[in-house]
């Protein structure tokens, strides 16, 4: 099986175990691949990357409710403020 790895840096978990701090300033601030067996076990993300994430994430979300409220419009009806 074979495995795209999505970042410029990897590094093997026993980079990491031996040099945490020094296998992230490697990727010179961007996530780096941790490779286990050389196939990615998972992604070390700096904070900045993290909070940009988590705000791509809400925005989605966000997307998503209001595409829930578009629909939810489509069966209103129009009146007039005179009728109100």
């Amino acid at each position: 099986m074979s495995f795209t790895i999505f970042t410029h840096t990897a590094a093997s978990i026993t980079d990491l175990k031996r040099d945490p701090m020094g296998t992230m300033r490697s990727a010179d601030g961007e996530t780096i691949a941790i490779l286990n067996r050389n196939e990615p076990a998972f992604y070390c993300v700096p904070p900045a990357m993290f909070a940009y994430l988590m705000e791509l994430a809400e925005d989605a979300e966000l997307g998503r409710i209001a595409d829930d409220r578009m629909v939810e419009l489509a069966d209103a009806k129009e009146i007039s403020l005179n009728d109100l």
